[in-house]
């Protein structure tokens, strides 16, 4: 038996994450349907791999999946069956977790399964959104376009992805070297001062004795201080993970000032972004919208999110539905009931998610611009009166002697 981490939408709009033990995930998921479950996500627990094949040959690259896709939709627009184009993928060869689960695929078409159904199977290697969006190519008849469709997704999701990594990735250098700096002073710096007072038998002043005492204990305990720390973080993973306490945590991580503002527009931004995908991949909009709560990735937002699908299923405009979650802003809320009006939603959800991901930009421009000199002017100022608080017997004993 193997055990699966599992997120769930119930009857009651409420967003479920537990853990259920079952032989394969496919029985899982029937089951779990049965019992009246919307399944956003079902993926094996982490570090299971590491009992089986071993956990480098379970993951796949996105540029791995990015690259079968266009080889996929290269082969199908040119004639070719499902069949044959798997065939075609597979004979060039490589390695892998995506060539051992294309392998199998291609032996479950070839038992008369749906390609939608083949990948559902794998869904820790296809995304939902990726099946939902394949399933209603072959109901169309227009697969081809819903893969590109899915292409061109992927690639902004990703590009956007990132972007904000890379904005974070010079204040997190600048955070670490000042970390060190001032770790450095402490443990080894203020230490050799220590020695050289002790040695000289002066009296010292009120500040530096205290900096003494301080880098004396943090000294001593530092590997049960790091310890402490490791035991913290842990156990707070463990409570995060939890029902309660990844709401409360998600609600806190919404209230930080100024982040808090970037991490909501970060949601909505691929809330859109994969409403707009799926809608226009010809599936109904609760549908799509229910698909398209998992990926905010917030419980407090997901919430909010349900209230305005059950609004929707009640005959509510969207933009309505969606103005009473209070996590878009007029500009975005005219622009939706706009799209609802014309019948361009899909295009006016895309025109939105661009909206937010330029908002986040600049706000994160901004972020990024300060976050500099405020390390800075921190690390400057720590250093700074650690090295005063050193020497003031030395400013001392020069008065005496004058």
């Amino acid at each position: 038996m193997t055990i699966y981490n599992c997120k769930l939408g119930t009857s009651d709009n409420k967003i479920l994450e537990k853990e259920f033990e079952a032989a394969n995930q496919e029985m899982l998921r029937q089951s779990l349907e049965e019992q009246g479950f919307f399944i956003f996500e079902i993926r094996k627990k982490p570090f299971q791999f590491l009992l089986e094949k071993g956990f480098a040959r379970r993951k796949v690259d996105n540029r791995e999946l990015v690259t079968f896709n266009q080889e996929l939709l290269v082969l199908i627009k040119s004639g070719l069956p499902i069949i044959q184009a798997l065939d075609t993928i597979l004979e060039r060869g490589g390695k892998g977790r995506l060539v051992e689960v294309l392998q199998d695929i291609r032996e479950e078409i070839k038992g008369g399964t749906a390609l939608s159904d083949a990948f559902e199977k794998y869904s820790g290697v296809f995304s939902q959104l990726y099946v939902a969006s394949i399933r209603a190519g072959e109901r169309t008849g227009d697969l081809p376009q819903t893969i590109r469709r899915y292409l061109t997704f992927l690639k902004r999701v990703e590009g956007f992805r990132k972007k904000i990594i890379s904005a974070f990735i010079y204040p997190a250098i600048l955070v670490t070297v000042a970390f060190f700096a001032v770790s450095l002073l402490l443990l080894y710096v203020v230490p050799t001062f220590t020695k050289v007072y002790a040695d000289a038998g002066s009296q010292l002043p009120l500040p530096t004795l205290i900096l003494i005492s301080f880098t004396t204990m943090l000294k001593r305990y530092i590997l049960i201080i790091v310890v402490l720390i490791a035991a913290g973080a842990v156990l707070f993973r463990r409570w995060s993970m939890t029902e309660q306490g990844r709401f409360l945590f998600d609600g806190w991580k919404l209230r930080i000032p100024f982040l808090g503002n970037l991490i909501t527009k970060y949601a909505v931004a691929g809330f859109s972004r994969t409403f707009a995908t799926v809608l226009g991949s010809g599936i109904p909009i609760v549908e799509s919208l229910k698909m398209s709560v998992g990926t905010l990735n917030n419980q407090v937002l997901e919430r909010r999110l349900l209230e305005a699908v059950v609004r929707v299923e009640e005959g509510t405009m969207l933009s309505v539905a969606m103005e009473k979650t209070r996590i878009m802003p007029p500009i975005a809320l005219r622009m939706l009931a706009v799209g609802e009006t014309t019948g361009a939603l899909e295009e006016m959800l895309g025109e939105i998610s661009d909206y937010f991901e330029e908002e986040i930009d600049r706000n994160l421009h901004i972020l990024t611009t300060a976050v500099e000199p405020a390390v800075m002017i921190v690390m400057g100022l720590i250093i700074g009166v650690i090295i005063i608080t050193m020497y003031l017997p030395v400013f001392k004993l020069a008065g005496t002697v004058g």
